[in-house]
């Protein structure tokens, strides 16, 4: 048996005792909420550990080579004032020991005000704010570059992704947008109503094309391929207001603030299985392949919830 075929075997036994085991989500809620909804259906064993002391956590990334998450955190004041520039990215160990609580802030001519989605590429880690996107040593944390998205008018820039060449592409809730950044430079690469808006954004395996976690009322994932320009819709999604967006083992996971839930989504098949009820509205989710696990960020919690799914 191949390591791929083992992964396959290992999530259709974890999907069946999980579809068995959650119960129906709350009714939609339409905005993130300061009141936690209910807890997790599944045994509270299944949380590794939960990330404590936090400051507004947005969101999470992986760094394999580091073996270590990288956390997104809007800071004291978690939104007041969107220019604030108190915002910072944690550096965690994989069980959820916080290494460094403000591993990276922002420079005096590039505040880190409310951080969001990230991505790596090459030894910089991009991350997402207001008026653009910072780049950061993620090694040292030494803040490197900053990318003015301001001219463009940006709504709401949320969630990032690479591409094989190593351009970095930006999801504007807000407009409807995806950006794209090459040089240093970023332009509008499409702004279309069949983007969902889109709120998270995660490759595809294999195919270049980017998969898109719509936000408000949308329930299609879709792929979107950045040379083409075409859209394809993938999947009916189940829930609502989707925010964290990756690939694991084959299925796309997909985090629900309208029902406090991540979805696991074979595209193949075309079916949605709910994986964990969580404790707040997940954020934008992480996952560590390696090790089975997922990372949870709740913004009105301050925590993360890191969960072993394998």
């Amino acid at each position: 048996m191949t390591s791929g075929q083992r992964g396959t075997v290992a999530w259709s036994t974890m999907l069946a005792a999980l579809l068995a085991a959650c119960t129906p989500g709350p009714e939609a809620a339409t905005e993130r909420s300061e009141e936690a909804p209910a807890p997790a259906t599944l045994d509270s064993g299944d949380v590794l550990a939960r990330v404590e002391g936090l400051s507004g956590p947005e969101a999470v990334r992986w760094d394999p080579d580091q073996d270590i998450w990288f956390v997104a955190n809007f800071g004291p004041s978690q939104g007041e004032d969107d220019r604030d520039g108190d915002g910072f990215v944690s550096r965690v160990a994989p069980d959820g020991e916080v290494v460094d609580l403000r591993f990276m802030v922002g420079s005096a001519l590039a505040g880190l005000h409310m951080p969001r989605g990230m991505a790596l590429e090459g030894d910089t880690l991009w991350v997402a704010d207001v008026d653009g996107v910072h780049g950061f040593d993620r090694v040292s944390g030494t803040h490197l570059a900053f990318v003015d998205f301001t001219a463009l008018e940006p709504g709401f820039i949320n969630d990032l992704a690479v591409d094989a060449g190593g351009a970095l592409y930006a999801t504007d809730t807000g407009r409807g947008r995806i950006y794209r950044v090459v040089d240093g430079v970023a332009s509008v690469a499409v702004e279309d109503d069949r983007t969902g808006p889109p709120n998270g954004i995660t490759a595809e395996d294999g195919s270049g094309r980017f998969l898109l976690a719509p936000w408000g009322g949308g329930t299609k994932l879709r792929a979107w391929d950045p040379v083409t320009g075409v859209f394809d819709d993938v999947a009916e999604l189940v829930g609502g207001n989707f925010d964290g967006i990756e690939v694991l083992d084959g299925l796309v996971i997909i985090a629900s603030q309208a029902d406090s839930t991540i979805h696991a989504v074979d595209v193949g098949e075309g079916t949605v299985t709910p994986l964990v009820r969580v404790a707040g509205r997940p954020a934008d989710i992480a996952v560590d392949p390696s090790r089975g696990r997922i990372a949870v960020p709740y913004i009105a919690l301050n925590r993360v919830d890191i969960w072993q799914l394998r």
